[in-house]
């Protein structure tokens, strides 16, 4: 028997950036909050000089017990999904600050053109551009609309990017809030290489802090140390951004946040029209609570936002037999692939130092940048270099003829340590009516609540986007002139377990129209107008970029819904 607590305004499940960030600008506006985080509590001095490879690059320590609680997988609906077991293609986290903690910090736009890429796509190609079974949509939102939001964004946490305006996205009303990072010899070796070519390199939009930087809330954080520990890691100087060192503080000083940690949400409950609350379970105690509420925000990660609504039965289930529902619709994740590696023997970079946001990026064939007419895919991919910093045990990179393992490879491996780079595309992932995500009808989590399934592969879209990025990475790490290169231009079927990125998205997508999105502009749900879902779960599909930005950006569109609909009631679109 649950106990139940008393009624509070405002709950928040998952204190990450979503979160934090929607809990900072209600407490501000004098909102009283409660925010459930699953996890455990998190400080900055808990990363002093912990850099451990070990404990936190190979053995996660900051994620998730997939022993208690996972997702399953499968390529197919003819396949049976099984669970993964160990932390592999991509990292679930769990405590204060969610993902934001082991992040690298790289922090783009998403393009004009991914906010209305059905409507820009069919204007300027034509429907029968769009393959049988493909189901982009526009999002319900510009990039105009959404830009004064991404500017908050950026200014709270800090983003280091270069002055000028680049050509090749979306117009900005304001310059980064702190400089570019420093430009390694790597990195001008990659953007000279670009230039020669005709493209359009840049330094990548981060959050490292290139300099001490105070933000628009007070909150003064120093400069990043190029220490290299940022994916994974937490940050000990606090220059990377992230929300234990940003937005959460500033809603603690109102006195207007209350953080439960240890506070695993279970059931969003509801009266069908509206949410009346949450049940939650210390996983410590195994204690359970009620928490009424008179709004509810689903703040949590893609998988666990589309789990609750499902588990809960809030929104309709996505069928894809016939095409009918929302929830679970449109999953995707990345293309990762077609990378060109150049090995060199006449020259030494310290690679053993960086930052997770420390690269430059070319945007010539990402987005709708470049004409599709005559090739068998939309969309695209950012081809960057990045310099993260090359930890020793991740990092043995060899000439192709190498042998794997003994004296040769060990020599090798010294050798190139610090004379190897890597030019890489990350692809858009558009969704298709079969890769979807539901409840698995065998496997359970420790409390007895079916676990997620994912039904995901690559498809001939993305096999071609690879082959075509593949030759760009060629061409440029060719004008970079190594010794020898290292390309593919072969995507094989999607594999669970080997790591690629933590960039999962949809299944609660927004849209301006009820019958196919769940959610609407403000990220404010159709059947429940009490309930907000924040978080990558509402992109319709996921861009060339990592997400963070776009998730900052619709969590302050989401904050200012919420406090509309506090003042108002009723829905907001």
């Amino acid at each position: 028997m649950a106990t139940k607590l008393p009624r509070v305004p405002v709950v928040i499940v998952g204190m990450g950036w979503a979160g934090g960030i929607i809990a900072a600008e209600l407490t501000k506006a004098g909102i009283k909050v409660v925010g459930l985080e699953r996890g455990k509590s998190r400080q900055t001095s808990d990363y002093y000089m912990v850099h451990d490879e070990v404990r936190y690059a190979q053995r996660y320590d900051l994620m998730q017990d997939l022993s208690k609680e996972t997702v399953t997988f499968r390529n197919t609906e003819k396949v049976r999904a099984l669970p993964m077991r160990t932390h592999g293609s991509f990292l679930l986290s769990e405590g204060l600050g969610g993902a934001g903690i082991h992040w690298n910090g790289q922090s783009f736009r998403f393009l004009p053109y991914d906010f209305e890429i059905y409507s820009k796509t069919v204007e300027r190609y034509g429907k029968n551009k769009i393959p049988a079974g493909m189901t982009i949509q526009d999002w319900g939102i510009t990039y105009n609309e959404l830009e004064p939001y991404f500017d908050k964004y950026e200014k709270m946490a800090g983003i280091s990017g270069e002055p000028e305006q680049n050509p090749m996205v979306g117009k900005r009303s304001n310059p980064f809030p702190t400089p570019a990072m420093k430009k390694t010899p790597a990195i001008t070796l990659f953007e000279d290489a670009s230039k020669k070519l005709g493209f359009h390199p840049y330094m990548m939009p981060s959050a490292n802090l290139s300099a001490n930087y105070t933000n628009p809330d007070g909150i003064a954080r120093a400069a990043c140390q190029y220490c290299a520990f940022c994916e994974r890691f937490g940050c000990e100087y606090g220059a990377k951004a992230d929300p234990v060192v940003t937005v959460i503080p500033v809603a603690e000083k109102t006195g207007n946040l209350e953080i439960r940690t240890y506070a695993n949400v279970t059931r969003l409950l509801h009266n069908g029209s509206k949410a009346t609350g949450v049940i939650y379970i210390n996983p410590m105690t195994r204690e359970e609570f009620e928490q009424p509420a008179d709004v509810v925000i689903l703040a949590s990660y893609v998988f666990n936002n589309i789990r609750l609504l499902l588990h809960s039965k809030l929104g309709k289930p996505y069928n894809p037999a016939d095409g009918t529902g929302i929830i679970g619709k449109n999953y995707a994740y990345q293309v990762q692939g077609g990378s060109a590696v150049g090995f060199y023997d006449d020259k030494e970079f310290n690679l053993y130092a960086g930052a997770g946001a420390l690269g430059s990026e070319i945007d010539d064939f990402n987005g709708d940048n470049f004409d599709h007419a005559d090739l068998n895919f939309i969309h695209g991919a950012g081809i960057r270099l990045s310099q993260t910093g090359l930890r020793p045990i991740a990092n043995n990179s060899v000439p192709k003829g190498t042998p794997t393992w003994g004296k040769e490879f060990k020599q090798a491996s010294i050798k190139y340590a610090n004379r190897v780079l890597t030019i890489a595309p990350q692809g858009a992932s558009m969704p298709w009516r079969h890769h979807y995500v539901d409840l698995d009808p065998t496997y359970k989590d420790a409390y007895g609540i079916p676990l997620v399934r994912i039904t995901y592969d690559f498809e001939d879209q993305d096999r071609e986007l690879v082959k075509f990025m593949s030759e760009k990475t060629k061409q440029i790490m060719q004008e970079m002139k190594p010794t020898t290169i290292g390309s593919s231009s072969q995507l094989a079927a999607y594999n669970i377990v080997p790591y690629q990125s933590t960039h999962n998205t949809g299944g609660v997508i927004m849209g301006a129209d009820k019958a196919a999105s769940a959610i609407n502009n403000y990220l404010q749900m159709w059947d429940a107008d009490n309930v907000f879902v924040v978080g990558a779960s509402a992109f319709a599909h996921n861009s060339g970029y990592n997400p963070t930005g776009t998730v900052g950006a619709l969590a302050y569109r989401a904050a200012e819904g919420v406090l509309k609909y506090v003042k108002e009631g009723g829905p907001l679109v």
